[in-house]
C-alpha cells in the first residue's frame, strides 16, 4: 500500500512540475508579446521601432516578419527615429513594408520622432498613413555621396600610394588622388539614378495629396528639410500628432474599437565596449555597424541621410 501511495504521490509531483513549467513558458511567451499572463487576445496592433542611422535592415525587417503571419495583428506602427542611411538598407524596409500591404494585408501607419528624416522618410512612404509631430525634422529628399581625400597627407608624409588596377574607372573615388571629371561624372550619374529611384518612391506614395504631383514634388526635392506642421502643408504627411495619435489612427483603419491592445518586439541588445572585447564572434556586433563606422568597410557610401 505505501508503494502504491508513493507511486501515486511521485505522478502527481511530474503532472505539477509538467503543468508549471507550461505555465511558466506561457508567461514567458506572453509577455514578450507585449501582453499580459497569457499574451493579449484578440486583434491587436504591434509597433516597430526604427531608431538611429539605418546601416542594416535585418533587425528592423525581422521585427516586421515577427507579425507577419499572425492574423490577430491587424495594424503595424512604425515609429521612426532617424536621419536616413544607407540607400540599400532604406530601400530594403521600404520593399518589405509594401509587401506586408500588398501579401499580408497589413495597415501599416508610420508616427514620426524627432526626426524622419531622408532615408527615414524613404520608408515612411511604405505606409497608408504618416503622422508626424509639428516639430519633427524630415523630408531632406535626396541621396548623397561622401567621403575624404588624404592624397595631401601621404604627400606630406613622403608617402606614395602604388596600384594596379583592370580598368580606368576601378579605383573611382579614391581617397588618394584627386578625381577626375569623368569620375565625377560617373558617380553623378549614379547619384542621380538613386534620387530618381527617391523621388519616383514619393511620387508613388504622395501624389494628388495637397495638389502634389511629380513636378511639385521634384521641386520640394532639393534635400531640403521641414517640419512636421510645413510637411502637412506641402502634403508630405497625413496628420499631425504623436505616437498615440498614430496608434488610434491605425486602430480607426482596421476597425478596432475602443482602446487597442499593443505588442511590441523585446528590445533589441545594444552593444557595449565589454561586448566587443568578449564576444567569441566579433562579426555578429561588427556587421551591425559601430557608431561613427561603415559596416560594409568601403570608403565610399551612397547614403538616403540628412547630414
Amino acid at each position: 500500500m505505501e508503494k502504491r501511495q508513493l507511486t501515486r504521490v511521485i505522478a502527481i509531483a511530474a503532472v505539477a512540475l509538467v503543468v508549471f513549467a507550461v505555465a511558466i513558458f506561457a508567461v514567458a511567451l506572453g509577455m514578450s508579446q507585449g501582453g499580459g499572463l497569457f499574451g493579449p487576445s484578440g486583434d491587436r496592433i504591434a509597433i516597430v521601432r526604427v531608431t538611429g542611422v539605418i546601416f542594416d535592415s535585418r533587425s528592423v525587417i525581422g521585427s516586421l516578419q515577427r507579425y507577419a503571419n499572425d492574423d490577430r495583428v491587424k495594424a503595424i506602427v512604425i515609429r521612426v527615429d532617424s536621419p536616413g542611411g544607407g540607400v540599400a538598407a532604406s530601400q530594403e524596409i521600404y520593399q518589405e513594408l509594401i509587401r506586408l500591404r500588398v501579401e499580408k494585408k497589413k495597415t501599416i501607419v508610420v508616427s514620426m520622432g524627432s526626426v524622419a528624416a531622408s532615408g527615414g522618410y524613404y520608408l515612411a512612404c511604405g505606409a497608408d498613413h504618416v503622422v508626424a509631430n509639428p516639430g519633427t525634422v524630415t523630408g531632406s529628399i535626396g541621396v548623397i555621396a561622401e567621403w575624404y581625400n588624404y592624397g595631401s597627407l601621404l604627400d606630406m608624409a613622403g608617402l606614395k600610394p602604388e596600384l594596379i588596377k583592370s580598368g580606368a574607372m576601378k579605383d573611382i573615388g579614391s581617397p588618394v588622388r584627386p578625381m577626375t571629371p569623368e569620375e565625377r561624372a560617373v558617380l553623378q550619374q549614379l547619384i542621380d539614378r538613386m534620387f530618381n529611384q527617391f523621388v519616383g518612391v514619393v511620387v508613388t506614395a504622395r501624389s494628388g495629396k495637397q495638389g502634389l504631383d511629380e513636378a511639385r514634388i521634384r521641386a520640394l526635392a532639393d534635400g531640403r528639410v521641414f517640419t512636421g506642421d510645413e510637411a502637412l502643408e506641402n502634403g508630405l504627411v497625413d496628420e499631425i500628432g504623436n505616437e498615440r495619435t498614430a496608434i488610434l489612427a491605425a486602430a480607426k483603419l482596421v476597425g478596432i474599437p475602443g482602446e487597442p491592445v499593443v505588442v511590441e518586439p523585446p528590445p533589441q541588445k545594444s552593444y557595449t565596449l565589454i561586448d566587443l572585447l568578449t564576444q567569441t564572434d566579433v562579426n555578429e556586433i561588427t556587421s551591425k555597424g559601430l557608431p561613427g563606422g561603415s559596416p560594409s568597410g568601403a570608403t565610399m557610401q551612397f547614403g538616403y541621410i540628412w547630414k
